[in-house]
């Protein structure tokens, strides 16, 4: 069973301690017990990304984000009990606990079952011609430009390699034959990659392309810009997803607006408040999605069409669309300074990359 020493959190516990919890944990969960190492509650990082949603701040206590009625396992139980248990419920990890409440130890699927490789596709849009990032752009896609030493869209089928996935479509468009020419058929990387070929004169956005999918998938489909670098974890995106019952579900990041100037609160005439640069919180649309068969039928055939049409027609026809909160690192290169930043944080967030490379 996995090490639960270190996923035991105290009751007076910050989120912020909870997350660091959680990401330094084999398990991926944090488990709050009282000071007899009763359990409290758990917390999963789906449970930090609603708490954030709804506005808890990292200070806050693991109370204000806990599931106070996990589901859990005795001592009593085998581990085929325990399997069947977790199957039933959609449960990645269960605490065992002893006849009076405590907890001996953690019990996790991937200890269960192998998992293997994700039957998901994922889909891939390296077709804009990176306007923004001229003169780089003039002979050379903008997913295909290098970042630390490798295309930028070659370090994201990588990470999503490393995460299960081994099927990709690529929507390609202008200097298309280079994206063909380095990834061919995917077999260099263990994987297999097929091309969705767009008209170069009539581009068809960032959802568009969808609609020439040569067939429907079975399984939710993650779609992502090819300009996008992020540590995200995919497999909690994807559980996130189905937890919700989601026909779409779209990734946000926090985007903080700092108003330089004391705003002023009137009331008719009178002033009432001001509020010295008071900084303004938005969820802003991340470019990475998960897709049910349901959402990809909504787009029109080859016709120019972009991600917020989609999920605005997805809520109005009363359809599930959720948002997941991206918290991990992540970055749009859409300009030249990105790009450059791009590059500076290679080091520190992709060197595993090379690791992998040096081992296949």
């Amino acid at each position: 069973m996995s090490n639960v020493e270190e996923t035991l959190v105290p009751r007076t516990a910050s989120v912020k301690q909870v997350i660091e919890t959680i990401e330094r944990s084999q398990a991926k969960v944090a488990l709050v017990v009282d000071e007899n190492r009763r359990l409290l509650g758990t917390v999963t990082d789906g449970d930090v990304r609603r708490g954030l949603l709804r506005g808890v701040q990292i200070t806050d206590t693991v109370a204000a984000i806990m599931n106070e009625k996990p589901r859990v396992a005795t001592t009593s139980e085998d581990s085929a009990q325990i399997l069947d248990m977790m199957r039933r419920n959609i449960c990645r990890q269960v605490p065992v606990l002893d006849a009076d409440g405590r907890v001996v130890a953690l019990k996790t699927l991937e200890e269960a079952l192998r998992v293997p490789d994700r039957p998901n596709w994922a889909f891939l849009l390296a077709g804009g011609r990176g306007q923004r990032l001229k003169p780089l752009t003039d002979d050379c896609p903008k997913p295909m430009l290098p970042v630390g030493g490798r295309p930028m869209l070659q370090i994201i089928v990588e990470s999503l390699i490393r995460q299960g996935f081994r099927r990709f479509y690529i929507s390609v468009n202008y200097k298309r034959e280079m994206v063909r020419e380095h990834f061919g058929d995917g077999s260099l990387w263990g994987a297999e990659i097929r091309y969705i070929e767009e008209d170069e004169a009539t581009p068809l956005g960032t959802a568009g392309a969808l609609s020439l999918l040569p067939e429907m998938p079975n399984e939710p489909m993650i779609v992502m810009n090819g300009d996008i670098l992020t540590k995200v974890g995919f497999g909690a995106l994807l559980d996130f997803h189905t937890e919700h019952a989601s026909v779409g579900t779209m990734c946000v990041r926090d985007y903080i607006l700092q108003v330089p100037y004391g705003v002023v609160e009137v009331d008719d005439h009178r002033l009432s408040e001001i509020l010295e640069k008071p900084a303004h919180r938005f969820l802003v649309n991340a470019g990475v999605y998960v897709l049910e068969r349901a959402a990809i039928e909504l787009v029109p055939h080859g016709q120019a069409y972009d991600m917020p049409t989609l999920f605005e027609e997805i809520a109005r026809r009363k359809l599930a669309a959720t948002v997941f909160p991206i918290r991990e690192y992540w970055l749009d290169i859409g300009r030249i300074d990105d790009f450059n930043k791009a590059n500076d944080d290679y080091i520190r967030e992709f060197r595993d990359l090379d690791v992998a490379k040096a081992l296949r």
